[in-house]
């Protein structure tokens, strides 16, 4: 059995990965750090994008442009101490920019995630401003998930 330090740790990490991942646009990799039936949730999405991808296929399908559409940095991680040492509250900012277009997107994360003890996404919500991506990408973001 995981100790509370051990099953904290791994979360860290695995919010960690998520954030190189990304930024390196190791899409599959960023897949595997989700469980089968992880859960990606979007509260602010605009008109026309998801509001939940779900497994981890849906997963992969979401984001696997995402290396195509924005290149991106990440930087000013802070975790907030929680008690349950599988959840994971973070706040971090994205210094990034369009491709198709060059405009800047530039943004504020929180993000909400619950692993298992493990490390394993089992929820994740995402807060995020997207204003942002719309004025980055000069597009609907249901362009986003397109080719």
């Amino acid at each position: 059995m995981n100790t509370q330090e051990q099953i904290r740790n791994a979360a860290q990490l695995t919010f960690k990965n998520h954030l190189s991942f990304l930024a390196s646009g190791r899409i599959e990799e960023w897949v595997d750090l989700f469980k089968e039936d992880g859960i990606l949730e979007f509260p602010y999405g605009p008109k026309d994008f998801p509001k939940l991808v779900s497994g981890k296929s849906e997963l992969f399908e979401y984001m696997r442009n995402f290396p195509k559409h924005f290149k991106v940095d990440f930087h000013n991680l802070h975790f907030h101490a929680t008690e349950d040492p599988a959840l994971v509250i973070a706040e971090f900012t994205s210094d990034g920019y369009a491709i198709a277009t060059g405009k800047p997107y530039i943004q504020k994360y929180i993000s909400v995630v619950t692993t298992d003890e493990a490390g394993k996404i089992i929820r994740y919500v995402d807060f995020w401003n997207p204003l942002v991506a719309l004025e980055a990408i000069e597009a609907p973001l249901s362009d986003f998930v397109k080719e």
